[in-house]
């Protein structure tokens, strides 16, 4: 790629909510990209990953495909574990106080989190580091010194602040430290380029850039990706909200995950958790608009390619011929889970024993919607005795064979 293309494809998917500002992060990305070629030098990339889950969804990969990019061009990429800062929790996104984590949940959460990040990143050339090996030193003198950098106003009028405070509820002085030690983290890897979400807007743009030209270091350059919606199309995709695709879901499920999310929300999916460039994702959208490209088969290429990253493109291949079969067909899968019926349970009980629902309020939110059919009959009590031997489906994508 040359230069110009390079920048398209590291700015594809940001947003800063202010177009002057991405012109000015991407021409300062340019710049940097041209000095380093001159120096014969990679790039010093990084993210920070607050291990606060270790069940990743395809929302939590969006920084880590940003990642991935700049290892292709040949970048110096460094995931960083927020084992220090996960113990505040970010309040960015949040308009309450998050729960504060204990270090044996942070370290198990890292493990499994680094693992999963792997799904994308490649291991040979990232480098994994603990924010807690510098911020866990610092002194009391030289935390009020980062501080004497930002004023109470910057944080208080932040949207997230500034709800709490509008409605009365405590906003605590230690989440105040976040911003503080994201921006510290920059200047202790000395980066030339840090990755983050919508969300880290002011983390990244107003503290960590305002702590490293402090610091008398050059400000790291900020590329600030958009949130992917979930299969909703409507909000951030969330676990809690139901409409997240679990990046250890099977080949089937996460195809077909995909399939629902509308087609509005197509773009975004393009250009956060995919592999393919600017040029290839504006011919996909000009076939769309022009009517040469119909939106279920693009959809289809799409849900192929996120099978084919977490899983591989036989497995794509397979889970795209069992959706047709039974959507486009209409007929029931050739292969299901048997489930062994045991006297006296009742339809609830069978849904969460055959993990076909993640939990109760799940399958009677379900039962409730007629999403919940044996031998294609709805299934509207979910406190009655199971009825019968059969096929058992949930959804459009879960099928139980139930003996």
């Amino acid at each position: 790629m040359n230069i110009d293309e390079q920048v398209a494809l590291l700015m594809q998917g940001t947003e800063y909510g202010d177009e002057e500002l991405k012109k000015n992060m991407a021409a300062e990305l340019r710049q940097r990209l041209l000095e380093a070629g001159q120096e014969g030098r990679p790039l010093r990339i990084y993210c920070g990953f607050d291990p606060r889950t270790s069940d990743l969804h395809l929302g939590h990969t969006v920084p880590m495909r940003k990642l991935r990019q700049f290892q292709e061009l040949g970048h110096e990429v460094t995931f960083i574990v927020g084992s220090f800062t996960s113990l505040i929790g970010d309040p960015s996104d949040k308009d309450k106080l998050r729960p504060i984590l204990t270090q044996a949940e942070v370290e198990f959460n890292a493990r499994t989190y680094a693992e999963q990040a792997f799904k994308i990143l490649d291991r040979s050339k990232t480098k994994i580091r603990f924010n807690s090996e510098w911020l866990a030193g610092l002194t009391f003198a030289e935390l009020i010194k980062l501080a004497s950098n930002f004023t109470i106003q910057q944080f208080v009028t932040r949207d997230n602040f500034r709800k709490r405070w509008d409605n009365g509820d405590p906003i605590y002085l230690h989440e105040t430290f976040y911003s503080i030690m994201q921006g510290y983290d920059a200047h202790a890897l000395q980066t030339d380029v840090q990755v983050g979400g919508t969300d880290q807007l002011f983390n990244i743009v107003t503290a960590a850039r305002k702590i490293m030209t402090a610091l008398g270091d050059k400000p790291n350059i900020a590329i600030i990706l958009g949130i992917l919606p979930g299969t909703d199309g409507e909000v951030k995709m969330s676990k809690s909200l139901g409409n997240h695709i679990p990046l250890l879901s099977t080949p089937e499920d996460m195809y077909g995950k995909v399939m629902s999310v509308p087609d509005k929300a197509m773009g975004a999916y393009m250009r956060l958790v995919t592999r393919w460039t600017p040029v290839k994702i504006a011919g996909i959208e000009e076939d769309l608009k022009s009517g040469k490209l119909h939106p279920r088969d693009a959809k289809m290429a799409l849900s192929r390619e996120i099978v084919s990253i977490y899983h591989s493109e036989v497995a794509a291949q397979t889970a795209e011929d069992a959706f047709r079969k039974v959507f486009q067909q209409k007929e029931m899968p050739d292969k299901m889970p048997d489930f062994a019926l045991r006297p006296g349970e009742t339809v609830l009980e069978v849904l969460m024993a055959a993990n076909l629902v993640t939990s109760k309020s799940d399958g009677r939110r379900m039962i409730e919607q007629k999403g919940v059919k044996l031998d294609g009959k709805v299934l509207e009590e979910f406190d009655a005795p199971f009825p019968h031997a059969g096929v058992l489906q949930v959804g459009k994508r879960r099928f139980v064979r139930v003996k």
